[in-house]
This record gives structure tokens, C-alpha cells and sequence, in this order.
């Protein structure tokens, strides 16, 4: 028994168990929020298209990974970065579009690896990647995933119960503590490379391959409606992921994003930036892309806009009230229910009906959201 943060003045008293005593008693749950096959589910609603039936072999998507070419960009000039996978699961960060500079993957294989790579500890950072920089050895031969160090070690002529147990060893990061000389005479009689052995002795944890196939599936998935279905894409995308969207700037147009974007940039060349700036600079960078393809946000409105949902309207993307920086979840839903039932006489009308606060109603004043409706329902006599 034990007071919370050894604290004797509190009246909470926390109980410990002694977790072998009860564990064939609790049943755990771990009920988790996926991105990424919500997307996949809008995007099929959207299009029409089953996301099962989709070319996962089509080279265009896989052109992404190394280049944009297959993005049709419509605005060159402002549209300077060398990959396609803005947007795009696994491979949105800085982190792994670097790795696609050092590693070029040109097949679903490569993608396996880098995904492996991405999710391990000390498996790319001081080790795959100095392998590959160095020309020691190419991505389809640098350990990546888990099981590739038991099937290569087979391959090598390893007993498969010892290739088994080193690859037990080396995922869970105790290769310095349990590999034993037995396993390097044995690596070293059926000429396992040193760079490889050296390899394995740094890794401290290793993602299994059926789990990076799955993701690498899910984003081969996305990507092919990334490349042929982009204005639905990038509605779906934002759809799911518009906690970092500003949409009153978003409404001003491509300047007003880049002049942000901009913006953001000088307070990082001199450090500092805050982790809101840099959140919604990812963001941005997306919105760059989608505005490059020339496809365009169609600004709030109170009639025809959803309260969380990004439309398709006529090849363009209708912002819903929740983009508006300040408009919540009940008001946002307040505003897109009351739209598609009523007509508003003017603003005042339109938030008694509405029940939202004097401060959301400002903000939908302040975008120009509301400059058709005048202030006040009551008539003036001259």
C-alpha cells in the first residue's frame, strides 16, 4: 500500500499487486484510433474505388518514393521538394524522406526494409546507413527487418534452429550479452560477412517484416490515390489529419500559404520556432503540394460547408467550420446541422439558431464567411 508520489498528506492510498497472482484474471484491451484505414474507407466512399482493387505493382506510385514527377506538379516554381510522399503514411516526416535519399527504393521490397529501418532501434542511425553511404553493401542486402536475419543465415547454410535463436538474440538487443562464441564460429564457417556480424551487435531492437509489409501495403494503397486520385486524397487526408490546418489562411489562396510557410522558415533559421510552428509547417507543406497540382480549397460556407468533413465540390475541396481556427466540435456540428436546415435572416438570427458563442461568430466575420448577411434582422425606417 502506498500513498501516490509518497505523499502522506494525501488522502489516495494506491494498492499493489503482485502481478503473478492475478494475471490469468485481467483481460487488457488496447482499443486504438488508426489513421490510416479511415482514410482508406473515405477514400473508397469518395471515389468509388475499392482500395482492395487497386495496382500496388504500378510504377508511377512507386515513382513517389524518388521523385514527383508522377504528381503532374501544375506550379513548378513553387514547388521545389524531390519527393511525393507528402501526406503519404510512414514516409511524411524529414526523418524518412532522408532515408529515401540514401536508399532510392525502387521496389515494394526496398520499401519493407525502410520501414524496418524507421521503426528499429539502432538499425539505421550508425549502422544500415553507414553500411550503404560506405558502398559496404546495397539495401537489398543490409539487415532491415527481423526475420531477414533468420532466413539470410538459413540461406547461408546455418542450422535453422541456431539461425532461430540469433535472431531471437539480436531483435532484443542482447547480442553483446548472449550471442556466444558457438554462434560466431558458426556465422564465420559459412561466411557470414563481418559487416554483417558488426551489424547485428549494434541493433537494440527490430521490427518484425509482416507488420512493415502491412504498413507498406496500407501506404502503396494510399499512394495509388495520391497519383490518380488527388483531389479526393488530399479532401480525405485532411479530413483525418486537420488538427495543424489554418483555415483562414488556407482560404486566402498559394501566397498566403508560402507566405507562412516563409514566415515559419525565418523563425527556424534562427531557433526559434515552436512545436505549434513546426506542426503546422508540415501541414502547410502539404497544402503547398495539393495548391502546386492546382487543385483549390473552396472557402467556408454556412450553407453548403460539413462540420468536420473536407467536401469534394466540382474538382475542388470545400473547408468545413472546424478549419476555422477557434470554431470547436459542437459548434462546428452546431453550424453545419443548422445550415442544412435553415435559412439565416442575418447574423443575429444566425446565432440565436446556432447557439454558438459571440467569439465564433466574430471569427466567421472576420474570414468573410458572413459578408453576405447583414448584422441585425430588424428592419431600419427613414
Amino acid at each position: 500500500v502506498q500513498h501516490p508520489a509518497n505523499d502522506v498528506n494525501t488522502d489516495i492510498i494506491t494498492t499493489h499487486f503482485d502481478y503473478h497472482k492475478i494475471d490469468q484474471n485481467l483481460l487488457k484491451l488496447d482499443i486504438l484510433g488508426h489513421n490510416v484505414p479511415s482514410m482508406i474507407r473515405q477514400l473508397q466512399d469518395m471515389t468509388g474505388i475499392d482500395p482492395l482493387q487497386v495496382d500496388l505493382t504500378d510504377r508511377t506510385v512507386l515513382s513517389i518514393f524518388n521523385g514527383i514527377d508522377a504528381l503532374n506538379i501544375k506550379d513548378p516554381e513553387h514547388y521545389r521538394f524531390k519527393h511525393g510522399t507528402y501526406a503519404i503514411p510512414e514516409f511524411g516526416t524529414s526523418f524518412t524522406r532522408a532515408m529515401l535519399d540514401d536508399t532510392k527504393p525502387d521496389k515494394f521490397a526496398d520499401l519493407v526494409r525502410i520501414s524496418g529501418f524507421s521503426h528499429g532501434t539502432d538499425v539505421w542511425l550508425g549502422n544500415a546507413q553507414e553500411l550503404i553511404h560506405n558502398g559496404t553493401c546495397t539495401i537489398s542486402e543490409v539487415i532491415g527487418t527481423r526475420d531477414s536475419i533468420m532466413t539470410y543465415l538459413m540461406h547461408k547454410g546455418l542450422e535453422p534452429g541456431m539461425a532461430f535463436k540469433i535472431m531471437e538474440i539480436v531483435r532484443k538487443g542482447n547480442a553483446t550479452k548472449l550471442l556466444t562464441e558457438e554462434h560466431f564460429k558458426a556465422m564465420r564457417e559459412h561466411n557470414v560477412p563481418e559487416w554483417y556480424i558488426d551489424s547485428c551487435m549494434k541493433i537494440k531492437y527490430m521490427f518484425p517484416k509482416a507488420h512493415a509489409a502491412a504498413y507498406m501495403i496500407a501506404t502503396l494503397r494510399l499512394g495509388w490515390y495520391k497519383v490518380h486520385k488527388p483531389v479526393e486524397y488530399y479532401a480525405a487526408y485532411f479530413t483525418v489529419r486537420s488538427e495543424n490546418l489554418d483555415g483562414a489562411i488556407a482560404m486566402q489562396g498559394h501566397q498566403a500559404v508560402r507566405d507562412k510557410m516563409n514566415n515559419i522558415k525565418q523563425k527556424q533559421s534562427v531557433h526559434e520556432s515552436t512545436a505549434k510552428d513546426e506542426a503546422e509547417f508540415q501541414t502547410l507543406q502539404i497544402v503547398n503540394e495539393m495548391m502546386a497540382r492546382k487543385i483549390e480549397f473552396l472557402p467556408v460556407d454556412i450553407y453548403k460547408s460539413e462540420a468536420k468533413m473536407f467536401k469534394v465540390e466540382d474538382g475542388k475541396i470545400r473547408l468545413p467550420f472546424s478549419s476555422l481556427p477557434g470554431v470547436g466540435g459542437a459548434a462546428a456540428d452546431s453550424l453545419a446541422e443548422t445550415g442544412k436546415h435553415t435559412e439565416y435572416l442575418s447574423i443575429e438570427d444566425m446565432q440565436i439558431k446556432t447557439k454558438v458563442t459571440k467569439a465564433v461568430i466574430e471569427t466567421l466575420k472576420d474570414v468573410g464567411v458572413l459578408k453576405d448577411l447583414p448584422e441585425s434582422s430588424q428592419m431600419s425606417l427613414f
